[in-house]
C-alpha cells in the first residue's frame, strides 16, 4: 500500500499545475494585447525632410513620437484632393490628441510654395499645429513617394506628371508604417482616402457617401495612441 505524499512532494504535485496555469495566462494577457492592436508593421517609413507652410523644414526624425498618416496631394487639384482633405479634416477633428499629426506632400511644388500651402491650409481649416503640408524638389518628392511606394506620376511625363495615388500611410510613434489586416487576414498596407458609393469600398466615387478606410483609420489611430 503507496504511502502518503511527504510534504516536499504534495507542493511538486501542485508545481506543474500552478506553472501551467500562470503560463496560459501570460499567453492570453499577451494574446489580448497583440489582437488589441492587431496591426501588421509593413515597413520603416521613409527618410524625408521638407518645408512646411511655415517656411521650416520637416523631417521624418521631427515626427518620432506622434502618430502621423502621409499622404501625396497637391492644392488645385480639382479631383480626389478636396476628398481627401475633407476626409482629413474629419479625422483632425475626431483626433484632437496631440500626438496625432497629418503630413500631406505636394507633388506640385511650382505652385504650392510655403506661402500657397499656408493659404490653403487657412481655407480648409488645418490645424497649424497638428497638419503640415510639405513642398520641395519634385524629383526628390517623387522619390520619396516610390520608398513609400505610394504611386505619384513621373515628373518627366506631363500627362502624368500631377497624376497621384489617394492612398494614405498610418506611421506609428516609432516611426514604423502600420495597418491592419482585410477580412481574408492580409495586411491592407495603405488606407483610402477616398469616397465609396458602397459600404464595403469597392466603388470608388468622389460624391461618395461611404468612407470605410476613413473609420479604419480613426479606430487604427487611436489604437497607436494608447
Amino acid at each position: 500500500m503507496p504511502g502518503k505524499l511527504t510534504e516536499k512532494e504534495q507542493k511538486n504535485k501542485w508545481l506543474l499545475p500552478s506553472l501551467l496555469l500562470v503560463l496560459i495566462a501570460a499567453v492570453i494577457f499577451f494574446g489580448m494585447k497583440y489582437f488589441e492592436k492587431n496591426l501588421y508593421t509593413v515597413m520603416k517609413v521613409p527618410e524625408f525632410a521638407l518645408t512646411d507652410q511655415n517656411n521650416k523644414q520637416l523631417t521624418n526624425h521631427d515626427l518620432l513620437g506622434k502618430v502621423y498618416l502621409v499622404e501625396f496631394f497637391f492644392s488645385k487639384c480639382p479631383t480626389i484632393c478636396p476628398v481627401m482633405n475633407r476626409n482629413m479634416m474629419h479625422i483632425q477633428h475626431e483626433i484632437k490628441n496631440p500626438e496625432f499629426q497629418i503630413v500631406s506632400i505636394s507633388i506640385d511644388p511650382e505652385n504650392d510654395t510655403p506661402e500657397n500651402l499656408k493659404k490653403h491650409a487657412k481655407n480648409i481649416g488645418a490645424d497649424q499645429y497638428r497638419w503640415h503640408f510639405l513642398t520641395g524638389n519634385r524629383d526628390y518628392i517623387g522619390r520619396i513617394a516610390d520608398q513609400f511606394d505610394i504611386y505619384v506620376g513621373d515628373n518627366e511625363d506631363e500627362s502624368e506628371n500631377l497624376n497621384h495615388s489617394g492612398m494614405i500611410a498610418l506611421v506609428d510613434k516609432e516611426g514604423n508604417i502600420r495597418c491592419r489586416f482585410d477580412k481574408n487576414n492580409v495586411p491592407v498596407l495603405y488606407y483610402s482616402g477616398l469616397n465609396y458609393e458602397d459600404p464595403q469600398g469597392k466603388v470608388a466615387k468622389l460624391t461618395g457617401k461611404y468612407h470605410p478606410d476613413r473609420e479604419a483609420l480613426i479606430e487604427d489611430i487611436k489604437k497607436l495612441l494608447k
